[in-house]
């Protein structure tokens, strides 16, 4: 294993961390921060937009969610109010000012439910067989190490679990993940596609992702993705093609 990490490693791997090294890196731009709220939550609702994921993501009284880039919390307030008192919120995010924000908002609505935690840019430190499902929304396009990243993701998930990801069908450094190329990067790190619908109250698309087999690959045997992987069409309708 040693020998194949090795094979990652090089002359341009020292700006990464040494535990990413034995990842590949990936192969695109990442968007930079520019807000913790991806839009004003007014806006958000009268398009339905959490409803709609919920819905997609059977979020159901008595789960166990991650909401990882919670930011000011559009999602871990309504999660909350989902999950209902026997279930569980796990905000989690890098901008402590955010996470500040967050847990004042947490106070003041009471929402005995929900928890916050700080995470790493490339690890979003969830605990093992935790939650049924995880939400990355509006922020995989920010994420600058997706292989080390969705590998620690990996056992995080109970039996049944999944991953959920919002996102707009643009380049990553436009503030949006192609979907070939978000499909290729999960599948590179263990997981398989389990629902995809394109939606415009979204701005973008949901897709689902399951684990794939009985655990995340090693690390040093995992390729990057190009950053053109694909053509892809969708029938809107979870149908999938032109991989």
């Amino acid at each position: 294993m040693l020998a194949l990490a090795a094979c990652h490693e090089g002359a341009g791997d020292t700006d990464r961390a040494p535990r990413d090294r034995a990842f590949p890196r990936a192969d695109r731009p990442v968007a930079k921060v520019v807000s913790t709220q991806w839009a004003p939550e007014e806006t958000r609702d009268k398009q339905g937009e959490a409803q709609i994921v919920m819905d997609e993501a059977e979020i159901a009284p008595g789960m166990t969610v991650a909401d990882i880039g919670a930011g000011e919390g559009y999602y871990t307030v309504r999660l909350a109010a989902r999950v209902g008192p026997k279930g569980r919120v796990l905000a989690q995010d890098i901008d402590h000012g955010a996470l500040g924000r967050l847990g004042a908002r947490i106070e003041r609505e009471r929402l005995t439910a929900v928890s916050i935690t700080p995470g790493a840019p490339d690890d979003p430190r969830l605990p093992a067989k935790s939650f049924d499902r995880v939400f990355l929304i509006h922020m995989y396009h920010e994420i600058a190490e997706p292989y080390p990243f969705l590998w620690r993701l990996w056992p995080a998930l109970k039996a049944g679990g999944s991953v959920v990801v919002v996102d707009a069908d643009r380049p990553t450094d436009k503030h949006g993940t192609p979907a070939a190329l978000l499909f290729c990067e999960f599948e590179t790190a263990g997981f398989r596609l389990a629902a995809f619908r394109r939606k415009p109250q979204l701005s973008g698309y949901y897709a689902q992702f399951v684990p794939a087999g009985s655990g995340p690959p090693e690390p040093g045997r995992m390729r990057a993705c190009p950053q053109g992987t694909g053509a892809l069409t969708s029938t809107g309708d979870g149908k999938v093609g032109g991989l």
